[in-house]
């Protein structure tokens, strides 16, 4: 039988969710991780991670129950929130590799005005204080803040790593979205076949 066939595309779908299954819990064991060592302090960065995770998971469970039980209600709903995560996630990872310097500038000052525990973990980690210039009438988490004239600016540091990270994950974010389509068009191959062989109830 060619790979095109029931049992092919069958064990294809099967593949494609136990990968995203793998995915989801890779993401929910860091942000908890993370967490619980204390290299991260936002509560909502942990649970926006955590969150992504829980429903990365519940769509993988979707379609693998669906693509083991060829359950056509089940395929249906899957191939429809598959697709709007592929639309989603592609514009999401567009965005990040079109972004200029200017509009990272803003989207970062915003960020880091939106939470005191995020300022707090970034100067520790890249050992510098305040945003576009330190505060030395204030209080900073950063080693260098025993002697704050040797203090640095966090702005320049965060936007060399950001330009970086938003290269990654738009990088990362159009291959997944790109197996996303292709589990769209398998599920929806998969839902018009039928299951040719004389013991049809025969696992995979």
């Amino acid at each position: 039988m060619g790979c095109g066939g029931y049992v092919c595309t069958k064990n294809s779908l099967c593949a494609l969710n136990i990968l995203y299954v793998m995915v989801s819990l890779l993401l929910i064991g860091v942000a908890a991780w993370g967490k619980w060592f204390g290299l991260v302090s936002s509560i909502r960065l942990v649970a926006g991670v955590i969150g992504v995770g829980i429903f990365l998971l519940f769509v993988a469970f979707v379609g693998l129950c669906g693509a083991l039980l060829h359950h056509q209600v089940l395929l249906f709903f899957y191939m429809i929130i598959l697709f709007l995560v592929f639309m989603v996630q592609l514009s999401v990872s567009a965005a990040c590799l079109a972004i200029n310097n200017e509009q990272q500038k803003e989207l970062l000052e915003v960020g880091w005005n939106k939470s005191e525990a995020t300022q707090k973990d970034v100067e520790k980690t890249l050992n510098c204080c305040g945003f576009f210039h330190p505060n030395y009438n204030g209080t900073c988490d950063a080693d260098c803040f025993s002697n704050p004239l040797s203090c640095n600016p966090c702005a320049p540091i965060i936007q060399s790593h950001a330009e970086e990270v938003l290269r990654f994950v738009g990088g990362i974010g159009c291959f997944f979205s790109f197996t996303e389509i292709l589990g769209v068009w398998l599920t929806h191959r998969y839902r018009n076949q039928k299951d040719s062989r004389p013991n049809s109830g025969a696992f995979l």
